[in-house]
């Protein structure tokens, strides 16, 4: 296995020195069963990935701040010992000796030796710095672990008398992204692009949806990119007017429009793009009036996604456009600014226009600095998806009857603007058809 270890050491070393002082604890994810003796394929954490590079079960990274008495700070993994056997049935491990190596750490023991070793770790360190409350069981563990320390008291050591959540810091480093993470998730956004055409191509009635979603699935596997990123969405008619829809097991009608929300995971980075056409390739006269109005919402909220500008300025582009368009369809009535006081628009647009994009579809960071939405600068990446979705009622024209329409891409700020990684899944009319034709 190669792996680069500036990376993840470089990492490690800003964590400690945002610390400042103390002991940070951080386990990779558990296994997980699914039925039987059978676990969900293994996902690890993505903060321990992200200081560490490791990917195997069972495993704890902590590190030790030098200001607390120590003379230099540590960088220590704790991960299963080498195992012939078990080798055998479950594949490579990499045991503490490889692991130090491979992956640059300072000291690499045995998970088993983990308690012991922590309760002596811990002592005489002013603050802990852990994942809190995100898993009981461990909350529980590291607690006792500290009673531990604590009952030393008479021989003259302290436990740490603060505990400070990890992931505030953590969560801050992982919103800016180096040149390393974009490269990836360029790559990614490239394979999900693909992707997307392929079910361009492929999509016609008398499908099942879960068909379409075999072909984004071969695409994204045939590329090296082995899962989605999350769900993959394929909603064909009324099944794309619900935000979450996951059944993909209805069957594609001509003069519907199909919506597809599917982005593969490639080396721990999410792609997220979003697409929606006519099953039969050809947009109705009434289709193409919403897609367009959502187009441009799209093009609007991208063009103010610039450095500087507030994290709130795309979505509120977007939303100027969408509320003009809903006024056009006769979908909503009175001005753009009566529209958005009232709110009214929410009946077909009821999401914000984008989330944070990295380790995690909807990735970690503030979206706001005390009470200020914060300003977007270069390393950010976030999706834009504004959407329409129009359910049959009374007051609404049946043309636009369960058309469902959301558009995404996944934008990273630069120091002169952005780049729209996903650029290239086409989403203009006169593409999609032709492509489709």
């Amino acid at each position: 296995m190669t792996i680069d270890q500036t990376i993840y050491a470089q990492r490690r070393a800003r964590l400690l020195e945002k610390m400042q002082r103390g002991i940070a604890i951080i386990p990779t994810a558990p296994e997980v069963a699914r039925n039987g003796d059978t676990h969900y394929e293994y996902r690890y954490d993505s903060n321990f990935y992200y200081l560490s590079g490791f990917t195997e079960p069972e495993a704890v990274l902590v590190l030790v701040s030098g200001q607390d008495g120590q003379s230099q700070p540590q960088s220590i993994l704790f991960c299963r010992e080498k195992n012939p056997e078990r080798e055998v049935w479950d594949g490579y491990r990499a045991g503490p000796d490889a692991a130090k190596e491979q992956f640059g750490f300072d000291v690499a023991y045995s998970i088993a030796q983990l308690d012991e070793k922590l309760v002596e770790l811990m002592g005489d360190q002013t603050a802990l710095h852990y994942p809190l409350g995100r898993d009981a069981e461990w909350d529980q563990r590291i607690l006792k672990l500290r009673g531990a320390v604590q009952a030393k008291v008479r021989s003259g050591i302290r436990a740490p008398n603060e505990i400070h959540d990890v992931r505030t810091l953590l969560n801050e480093m992982r919103l800016f992204k180096d040149e390393h993470e974009l490269a990836i998730m360029r790559r990614a956004a490239k394979i999900s692009t693909q992707a997307h055409r392929r079910a361009m191509q492929f999509a016609c009635p008398d499908q099942f949806e879960y068909q379409i979603e075999a072909e984004l699935l071969h695409e994204f596997c045939r590329h090296g990119a082995r899962h989605p990123a999350y769900p993959s969405i394929v909603a064909g008619g009324a099944n794309a007017c619900v935000l979450h829809y996951v059944g993909n097991d209805a069957i594609l009608k001509d003069g519907d429009l199909l919506l597809i929300d599917a982005g593969c995971e490639l080396d721990g980075y999410a792609s997220d793009i979003t697409r929606s056409y006519p099953v039969n390739g050809r947009f109705s006269a009434a289709q193409k009036d919403v897609y367009e109005i959502v187009l441009a919402a799209q093009a609007a909220a991208i063009a103010a996604a610039q450095p500087g500008n507030s994290w709130d300025m795309p979505h509120d582009a977007a939303l100027r456009v969408l509320a003009q368009g809903f006024i056009d369809l006769k979908l909503c009535q009175g001005n753009v600014d009566t529209v958005l006081e009232s709110e009214s628009y929410k009946r077909f647009y009821m999401h914000r226009t984008g989330h944070w994009l990295g380790m995690d579809v909807h990735d970690v960071g503030d979206y706001k600095i005390g009470a200020d939405w914060r300003a977007l600068q270069p390393g950010m990446v976030f999706t834009v998806e504004p959407g329409c979705y129009i359910c049959p009622a009374d007051d609404v024209p049946p043309a636009l009857w369960n058309i469902g329409i959301r558009i995404e891409d996944d934008v990273a700020i630069t120091a002169q603007g952005n780049e729209v990684l996903s650029a290239a899944a086409p989403k203009a009319v006169a593409e999609i058809e032709a492509l489709m034709k």
